[in-house]
């Protein structure tokens, strides 16, 4: 038996199989590139699902952690410390914002926008006791939590966790029409993934941002974007919004913000609406922890020289020029995104997504699959151009290209 082998078998012996992941044990990692216990190396196409935008051990943020591992690593909300008000200033101006709300994970900053925007609709915007309403799309992917798997779509996501959290309702991403239909005077928000990530790496119409953002100034309500996968550099620029010149109301972010070494997520709004909470009402041990703000810090100031949101658009261009030309093969359905992001439809004749992904792992390339057919890449934003053709070389090996 291998060491691959052994750890395996320990691990599917005592965890819970709650995922399902390629047979590959990483060991250690560096950029766009990792090693496995076996001593075989692999370019990573996935980020962690945009955690890793500044690749593996990224010295400048592993700097920051050990800097600031050295002096103080938690003091919970109880106190003050000294890494807090500038992460706070800092990731507001990034966003054009005035208030933060720091959590952990995106699913914790989801619930947190669920939660702000309920308050907000009851203490702001006089919606009736027990009455708010959020409006989010199809196809969703918001986390895991038993409320936001409330309003999942996904039969994985839900089935066997109900009762179900009341207060949503579900319309088909990019329907303006049926936008319009389910905003209601008790409507305190619009919950949407300005590109669908677990959905396929899904790319609204054009114009339908804008008409959200419209709709929901003249309805008084919230428009809160989701951009934990799609945020901080991963299409080409800071917010995924920006494309379509959309500034929302409220900015749900994480993954990329802890630099791929901590988990770090936050609520980022005016002061107008993260202003309605009092203190414990809502908040988080871990939330804007030392290390964490440290470790955001320099993700803020590395996103501030534009130079990685610069090297998405570039790379990310020449990713789709390349995959888009598998397009006329007969191999490939379709291919969409934005950016260094892209799900890719393989004709079911030529394997899964899953199979295709088994397949690019044995050539040393890893990458997910999700919904089936669906292959998703989404590379580190330091990847270097030859090593990203490599990859693309060996997705067309396994396509018969």
């Amino acid at each position: 038996m291998t060491t691959t082998e052994a750890l395996i078998a320990t691990a599917d012996a005592h965890s819970a199989h709650n995922y399902h992941p390629l047979p590959v044990v990483v060991a250690s990692a560096d950029g766009a590139w990792m090693t496995d216990v076996e001593g075989r190396r692999y370019l990573d196409l996935l980020a962690g699902y945009s955690a890793l935008n500044f690749g593996h051990r990224n010295r400048r943020l592993v700097e920051a952690a050990k800097a600031q591992l050295e002096r103080v690593t938690l003091t919970s909300r109880a106190f003050h410390h000294d890494r807090f008000a500038a992460f706070c200033s800092e990731l507001a101006e990034l966003c054009g914002m005035e208030l933060v709300l720091p959590m952990n994970t995106g699913a914790e900053a989801v619930e947190t926008a669920v939660k702000t925007a309920r308050k907000w609709g009851y203490r702001v915007k006089g919606v009736p006791a027990e009455m708010a309403k959020i409006v989010v799309a199809g196809n969703n992917f918001h986390g895991r939590t038993t409320t936001l798997v409330s309003f999942s779509t996904d039969p994985e996501a839900r089935a066997d966790f109900g009762p179900y959290t009341p207060g949503f309702e579900i319309v088909p991403y990019g329907d303006l029409t049926a936008m319009r239909s389910a905003v209601t005077e008790n409507t305190v928000a619009v919950l949407l993934e300005p590109i669908q990530g677990e959905a396929g790496v899904l790319v609204p119409p054009a114009g339908y941002l804008p008409a959200v953002r419209e709709l929901t100034r003249e309805r008084n309500v919230l428009f809160v974007a989701d951009e934990i996968q799609s945020g901080l550099g991963r299409t080409g620029k800071t917010f995924a919004c920006e494309h379509e010149g959309v500034v929302p109301d409220v900015y749900v972010l994480g993954k990329a913000l802890g630099g791929g070494i901590v988990p770090v997520s936050a609520v980022v709004s005016s002061a107008d609406v993260l202003g309605v909470f009092r203190p414990g009402e809502h908040g988080s041990t871990f939330g804007g922890n030392p290390l964490a703000c440290a470790v955001a810090l320099e993700v803020i100031a590395m996103l501030r020289t534009g130079e990685f949101q610069a090297r998405s658009a570039e790379l990310g261009g020449h990713l789709h020029r390349e995959l888009g030309a598998l397009s006329g093969t007969g191999r490939v359905r379709a291919v969409r995104g934005r950016g260094l992001w892209a799900g890719i439809d393989i004709a079911p004749q030529y394997g899964s997504g899953r199979e295709v992904s088994e397949k690019l792992m044995e050539r040393g390339v890893l990458v997910k699959d999700t919904h089936g057919p669906t292959v998703r890449i989404a590379p580190p934003l330091v990847i270097a151009k030859e090593d990203l053709d490599w990859g693309l070389a060996q997705l067309r090996a396994v396509l018969g290209i």
